[in-house]
């Protein structure tokens, strides 16, 4: 009979797509997981690798094989976390993906009152892209993620939590920011800085970019917000920075001018993303409530 460790070597050999690779996900050797997989070719009587191949492929069968597999194994995981909640109450570890242009200055405060109120709960926090971190929620290898919209992907729900206005900033002494009054015209041609394009924020960037008749400056990009603002500061351009982060202690407008332009504005949606039908949605549900709550607050002028 085959069996769900047999499938989930076969999916840890899909994600890798390689033996030695897929045999260290799993923790085993990787003979021990060649010879379960051909145990389980033999089981069902087809091939579902072609060994072959560098990097490994499947066969047809074999990537539908994976495909209804990853579900199963989501489905026993789903009932795993289920009996450990209703043991733990609102407890247990969550692995939580948070988008590098929230994470550093809106979750602090939010771990913190969730200890409190829940101090049995515990937060495996993550940054990473958001575009990856929807394909490791998919996968089971995240539980929940906080990301701008659009998020791409099947079997999640999508709560969409509050809309935080975005800013251009400006060197502090570029006659931009020293005009007693400006307007997105006078940005016509002017060099944006951006974090790189695997990025949401890389993306609406060059949108804006399009709209002003500015351009992006592809060869420096930035690795986090600070090191737009740094970057920005120092002369080497403009940036788009979000409303909560220039209102943070991470953030500020210490080294940068906010622009305060009448006749534009923008702003992105940011949404928390969980596995449709996931044993935790309770607990899920009450950490996007309180990431929804404290972000209205601080919007509305109100403290971190």
């Amino acid at each position: 009979m085959s069996t769900l460790r047999q499938f989930s070597y076969l999916v840890a050999l899909a994600d890798c797509r390689n033996f030695r690779r897929a045999a260290d996900a799993v923790h085993v050797s990787q003979p021990t997981l060649s010879q379960q997989l051909r145990a389980l070719e033999a089981r069902l009587g087809v091939t579902l690798v072609e060994r072959g191949a560098s990097p490994v492929q499947l066969t047809p069968v074999g990537r539908e094989v994976v495909a209804r597999a990853r579900r199963l194994l989501l489905e026993v995981q789903d009932i795993e976390d289920m009996a450990r909640r209703a043991q733990a109450g609102m407890g247990g570890t969550i692995r939580f993906g948070v988008t590098p242009t929230l994470g550093p200055y809106l979750m602090p405060g939010i771990v913190a009152a969730l200890h409190r109120s829940y101090p049995d709960m515990r937060l495996y926090v993550r940054e990473g892209i958001p575009d990856e971190q929807a394909q490791e929620l998919a996968r089971g290898e995240l539980d929940m993620i906080l990301a701008p919209l659009p998020i791409g992907g099947s079997d999640l729900h999508i709560e969409p939590l509050f809309r935080e206005p975005l800013h251009i900033v400006s060197p502090p002494d570029h006659p931009v920011a020293l005009a007693a009054t400006a307007r997105q015209a006078d940005l016509a041609g002017a060099g944006f800085l951006s974090l790189d394009s695997r990025h949401h924020a890389h993306r609406q960037s060059h949108e804006i970019c399009d709209e002003l008749g500015a351009r992006l400056l592809e060869d420096y990009h930035g690795t986090s917000l600070d090191a737009l603002r740094q970057m920005c500061g120092s002369g080497l351009g403009f940036a788009v920075l979000p409303e909560l982060y220039l209102r943070s202690e991470a953030g500020g407008e210490d080294m940068v001018k906010r622009l305060e332009l009448p006749d534009w504005s923008a702003s992105r949606s940011i949404a928390a993303v969980w596995r449709r039908g996931a044993a935790y949605t309770d607990s899920y549900r009450i950490i996007a409530d309180m990431i929804a709550e404290t972000a209205r607050r601080v919007l509305d002028g109100g403290p971190f």
